[in-house]
Order: structure tokens, then sequence, then C-alpha cells
């Protein structure tokens, strides 16, 4: 896929494309499934509940996480009669077992994610985001679990924070356990997506909350920052497609819009001035979600980016033969080289859905 500049998405295109795409073919059946979400009270979780229960019928579906007023608070929302509800922490394996018994398929969303304040809590966030990893990985095999699909970071790619570090080496924990499950044991694979609009700790709801407490400008790191966005909605879409289609041990990349920070400051505040307040600790001016060394391993697909294990042809050829295409040399999937982007129109219609009760 050619990195030549686009014109920018129109309003015409994003119908057509549903905000940048919505990621709903294929899509793995539920109904009757026992579901296990891990850091299910999230953002990510509570949109995963919701359209689940639009969409299917599932036998249960466990939200599995530490916090008790956070489940408390969600339950108070999703009063189904599947939904359960575990307390537990991804840190503790045998309460991870447990939770997956007769459980058909496990999202693993649970992870510390705040950039700085994984630097000056670097323990704890190998605690979480790597020993969980493996916790997740070690309960689900020995829980006969169907499939596992885990949520990962565009600051994965050439990670330079530990947070990122700390979701690639996630990252590897999951595709290196295909290995460890054998031909006929639980499936393994990744998701690995950019920002999300409208999540908890995004910078969109900062915005929109700054300018309606009648702020003076909006802060922005760096004028010239782009990242890649997508909705919740997007992401849930994109993770049940995947665990449909996933044959094991890769990691799924969205081809989404990317845009610059202030570009999305204008869309939500239009006019109010900008305050650059310099980049955070950890943080970079690009976002990467597949850099060249690993685009050799990649192929694309129609709506994403499949990145395989660089020793395995078998599965490289299984997607070839579906119609899957190889990266060209010099290939990498970066914020500012991407070739869709969004303008003001389709930038408002990804805010009115990210914002939609």
């Amino acid at each position: 896929m050619s990195t030549a500049a686009r014109a920018p998405l129109s309003a015409q295109d994003l119908d057509s494309l549903a905000l940048g795409r919505d990621f709903t073919e294929p899509r793995v059946d539920l109904n009757g499934k026992s579901v296990l979400i891990t850091g299910g009270t999230g953002s990510f979780g509570r949109a995963f509940a919701r359209m689940i229960g639009e969409a299917y019928q599932p036998r249960k579906l466990i939200v599995f996480s530490r916090d008790e007023l956070k489940q408390y608070e969600m339950a108070q929302d999703f009063q189904a009669p599947y939904m359960r509800w575990f307390i537990g922490d991804v840190r503790d394996q045998a309460r991870l077992e447990s939770a997956m018994r007769d459980v058909d398929y496990v999202v693993h969303a649970a992870a510390l994610k705040h950039v700085p304040i994984a630097e000056y809590n670097p323990f704890e966030c190998i605690k979480t985001n790597v020993m969980g990893a493996e916790n997740v990985v070690n309960a689900a095999i020995r829980a006969g679990v169907k499939r596992v699909v885990a949520l990962s970071t565009d600051k994965a790619a050439n990670p330079i924070n530990l947070y990122g570090a700390s979701k690639l080496a996630s990252d590897k924990i999951f595709v290196a356990a295909e290995a460890m499950s054998g031909a006929d044991g639980t499936r393994f694979s990744v998701v690995r997506y950019g920002n999300v609009v409208g999540s908890r700790g995004s910078v969109a709801p900062l915005f929109r909350r700054l300018a309606a407490e009648g702020a003076a400008d909006l802060p922005i790191t760096d004028a010239r920052m782009t990242r890649f966005w997508i909705t919740l909605r997007q992401g849930v879409n994109f993770v049940l497609s995947s665990m449909e289609m996933m044959k094991g041990a890769e990691i799924f990349v969205p081809k989404i819009p990317s845009l610059k920070t202030t570009e999305l400051a204008d869309a939500i505040a239009p006019g109010l001035p900008h305050r650059v307040i310099g980049i955070r600790p950890g943080e970079k001016l690009h976002e990467i979600m597949i850099g060249e060394d690993d685009a050799r391993s990649t192929v694309e697909l129609h709506d994403r980016y499949a990145i395989l294990p660089s020793h395995d042809h078998a599965r490289r050829e299984a997607y070839m033969a579906e119609g899957a295409r190889p990266l060209p040399d010099g290939f990498s999937y970066c914020s500012d080289k991407n070739p869709e982007r969004l303008d003001a129109r389709g930038l408002q219609a990804l805010l009115s859905q990210a914002f939609a009760k």
C-alpha cells in the first residue's frame, strides 16, 4: 500500500466507511456463548457490554475487575440476566482460573495505561501489564478457553516509554502463547489500535470539559503532534471481527484515520486559543503502529493489517491464499504519514459518534 498523500476523507466517504471503517465483517457469533472481559468496568468494557447486549444473547458476559465501586455503578446500567460480576485482579492467576471456568471467549482489556503514572510506578506497571498477561494466558489454557483477544496500543510499536514497552512484552506473550496451547488448544491474538475518542483519560473529553467550563485556552503538548483515532464502537467491532477471523498469533492493526491534536482541539472548541505546554515524559510526537521491521512479516487485508510471526510461513500462506497482500519494502504505518486524514466535517461526525449517549 502506498503512503502517498491522499485527499482528506469527506463526509460522503465517512458514510461509506462508517467514520473510517466499521469493522463489522466478519463478526464472531456470541449467541449462547460465555464471554469474559478483564478490566471490564473501563470505557472499552462498558461499550463492549452495551454492544454485546444489542447484538447477541450470550449465555454469560462476565465483567472481571478489581474495583467493587465501579462494578456496582456499572451493574446499575447493565441488568441483563446474563451479566456476571467477578471481583479479581489479573495479578492473581488462581482467581482468573476460577473466573474463566466454562468460558468460551476472553477479551483482555485490563492494563495500567497512563504514561506518566507508569513511568513513576514502574513495578506496578510491570505486575499488571506483563505478569498479568502471563496469568491470563496460563489461566485461559488451563480453563480450556477457545479464543483470547488481548487489547494493545500504538505505543507498543517502537516503544519509548514503560507503558509501551510493557504492552510490547504483553503482545509477545500472547503471540508466543500459541506454542504453549498446542494445535487444538486456546487460540490467542492481539489487536493494536490508536487513541480512542471519548474514552476515559482521552484528550477529547478533557478538551470538551475545559471548553464547557469556560477555559481561556486549551493545553497542547506540541502543535505538530499527530495521533491515530478510533471510536469505542469501532474498537469493539474490531475486536469482534478479529476474534472471528483470527488463526492465532496475529497482531491485528486497523486502518483508521489520523489527525493533528490541534485539529481535534479546533473541532471541539472552535476559536479557543491553544497553549503549548510541551511533550510529556515518555510521549512521542507521532505514533507508529507498524514499523519497517514488522512490516516485512505483515500482510494487508481490506480493512486492517495482520502482523504475523516471522517464522510462521504456513500462517502467512494461509492469509495470502485468502487474498491478503504483502507490504512493499520500506513500509511503515505512522500517524504523520497516514494517507487517511479526516477533514473538518468528517471530524465532527467522528466526535458526534464518540460522544453520542
